[in-house]
């Protein structure tokens, strides 16, 4: 009965690994190596989906999930955090899953195991008609980058509405909504095929008080997924202007899970280094300087204090001029 379930979800809830290439999205092609590392990250992210639907034993997924390329691994860990949510959320008399992930194999990735909630948040319309309720089982803390993830959901599966013609959730209300746009400008770096020019120019088409947000997500994909080089970094941190802050802040997001799953790799390297003046394990130990005493929520989340806690240090070290 059980194998028979699993293969039933998969055949209804897998996706194609076409549904990643770039051709099939619509997306700007950009640089051919920037193009293939994206498809790439795209490919081990259902890579780790589909793995989670076919086997939800964690010992069995751990294995399947670490002999993945170190450095698309965190990839592979949000698309089984995706699985298991999926499976919990279709299944009310056995719902642990995704918390008993957490716990164990994906605490490494927690970051991105958050992530993966914001995909069944966006596929499954019960969940966005309440959406508070999906949160109320995650870390009070980083429950927000399940927002983040459903933003990079919408950007990328749905461009033309979210990224052309800029639609804002009616299910989205508060903080929720600058949550979404950080996942939002995450999408961006795929949807513009990490193009430099085009990014900038499609972050100011958006109202002005999106900006800052969107650039908080740019940042932390670059510095996560990769595909450019030195001078286009540096291109990017000046085409940030005034919102080189929140780059930053998202590069050392990125940096610091790459630090706790420990796969660093060269681009998380480099991007802290352009847009934050310093070294990836400096930019990660930031944000955990801005997590001490963190308030809890009140006028906004504690989340939004960390994060702005680590724009204003990076200010205050004068590490962006």
């Amino acid at each position: 009965m059980g194998s028979f379930l699993y293969g039933w979800q998969t055949r209804l809830f897998g996706l194609s690994l076409d549904e990643v290439t770039f051709s099939r999205r619509g997306f700007h092609e950009g640089a051919t190596v920037a193009r293939h590392r994206l498809e790439q990250s795209g490919r081990t992210f259902l890579q780790g989906y589909h793995a989670a639907l076919e086997k939800d034993d964690l010992k069995t997924l751990n294995l399947r999930l670490s002999s993945m390329d170190l450095e698309f691994r965190g990839f592979a860990f949000e698309g089984a955090a995706m699985g298991l949510a999926l499976l919990d959320s279709l299944t009310p008399w056995r719902k642990n899953r995704w918390q008993a992930f957490v716990r164990g194999p994906g605490a490494a990735h927690m970051y991105m195991v958050h992530v993966g909630v914001g995909w069944v948040i966006a596929r499954l319309p019960w969940l966005r008609r309440q959406i508070e309720r999906p949160l109320e089982r995650l870390d009070p803390l980083l429950r927000w980058l399940a927002i983040d993830g459903y933003g990079f959901h919408e950007g990328y599966f749905h461009w033309p509405r979210y990224v052309r013609d800029q639609a804002i959730s009616d299910r989205l209300t508060g903080y929720a909504r600058r949550a979404f746009d950080q996942g939002l400008g995450r999408s961006l770096w795929f949807v513009e095929g990490a193009d430099v020019g085009r990014i900038p120019a499609t972050i100011e088409t958006f109202d002005s008080t999106r900006h800052a947000d969107l650039w908080s997500g740019v940042g932390l994909a670059c510095a996560y997924a990769g595909g450019i080089d030195r001078a286009a970094v540096e291109l990017l941190r000046t085409a940030a202007g005034e919102f080189l802050p929140q780059l930053a802040q998202g590069a050392a997001f990125a940096a610091k899970a790459r630090q706790k799953a420990g796969n660093p790799v060269p681009h998380t390297e480099l991007a802290c280094q352009v847009f934050c003046n310093m070294s990836a394990n400096e930019a990660a130990s930031i944000t955990d300087a801005a997590l001490e005493n963190l308030p809890p929520d009140h006028l906004e989340p504690s989340y939004e204090v960390w994060r702005r806690r680590i724009q204003a240090q990076f200010l205050a070290e004068k590490v962006i001029a």
